[in-house]
């Protein structure tokens, strides 16, 4: 194991948060870290939870305006419907990535019994897309690439990781890789300079942008700060598994109102509005539940 980075410029940890346990959604257990008070949002994203559900508690229906949302199964499956008709269930290492754009109202319910974990990250559109109609992109998980050398395995959701790319395509541009390192190993990414980056430590623990730095455990989120990439060793006996998520910051004052999250009051008055009375993308909203 190396003890320094192969960065001229490694991004060195700026922030570190522990993301709690909270109550969220109906009877969900949800670990908010991007989104909660001491970290409201990282440009271009608005949030990151930890989920752990389990049935009856689930996610029943509710709107989306303005953003995406990116679903991570770790454990189990859920199930999602939306008032257009899509339904369907991802699965362990299955991931669903939503564009709500101008609107959709859906629910994300445990496809069974027992404990369904997973992480959902909200991307923020540019004002140019916000408005745009709904997409779904799911991506099953033999269908997601996965590499691994030297006691480094990386699943690639978004962007790219050791030569090998994914084909999502992220109207905002992202990158969202899924790391585990064994004990002894490490690993020094690339990030584009011009992004925001954060980790979230799913399990175990580790060092990350410089190998002095203290070993940080799970469910912490961990802001980089500039520079060409990141360089991450795992010293423990045991294996370290984390996210790295980044993209480029879309620059635009951010106006969030639950599951509104628009560039002004009066844009999210209007969202509430069309919620409220079923129009401008939520004609649908008004006749639909979810069975």
């Amino acid at each position: 194991m190396s003890m320094s980075s192969i960065f001229s410029r490694p991004r060195l940890v700026v922030k570190k948060v522990l993301a709690r346990a909270q109550n969220e959604g109906d009877g969900a257990i949800v670990r908010r870290s991007i989104g909660r008070p001491e970290l409201q949002n990282l440009d271009p994203f608005l949030m990151l939870d930890e989920f752990n559900v389990s049935p009856p508690a689930g996610f029943p229906d509710h709107p989306h305006r303005g953003f995406e949302t990116v679903t991570y199964m770790l454990q189990g499956a859920f199930t999602h419907q939306d008032f257009a008709g899509h339904k369907g269930t991802i699965r362990t290492g299955d991931v669903q990535w939503m564009t709500a754009g101008r609107g959709i109202v859906h629910s994300e319910m445990p496809a069974g019994p027992g404990t369904h974990k997973g992480l959902q990250l909200w991307i923020n559109l540019s004002s140019k897309d916000k408005m745009i109609e709904p997409k779904y992109q799911e991506l099953l998980h033999q269908d997601i690439p996965k590499v691994e050398k030297d006691g480094v395995s990386v699943t690639i959701l978004a962007g790219e990781s050791m030569g090998i790319k994914s084909q999502v395509f992220t109207r905002t541009p992202t990158m969202y890789l899924d790391f585990t390192l064994k004990p002894g190993s490490e690993h020094h990414q690339p990030i584009p300079k011009t992004w925001n980056a954060f980790i979230y430590i799913v399990e175990g623990e580790g060092v990350f942008g410089s190998s002095d730095s203290t070993t940080t455990p799970a469910h912490h989120c961990l802001v980089l700060g500039p520079g060409e990439g990141l360089s991450v060793w795992n010293k423990s006996s045991k294996p370290l598994r984390f996210v790295l998520i980044g993209g480029q910051p879309i620059n635009e004052p951010v106006v969030q109102y639950g599951p509104f999250v628009m560039n002004t009051k009066s844009e999210i008055m209007q969202a509430y509005q069309d919620y409220q009375l079923g129009k401008n993308g939520f004609e649908r909203s008004r006749q639909w539940c979810s069975k």
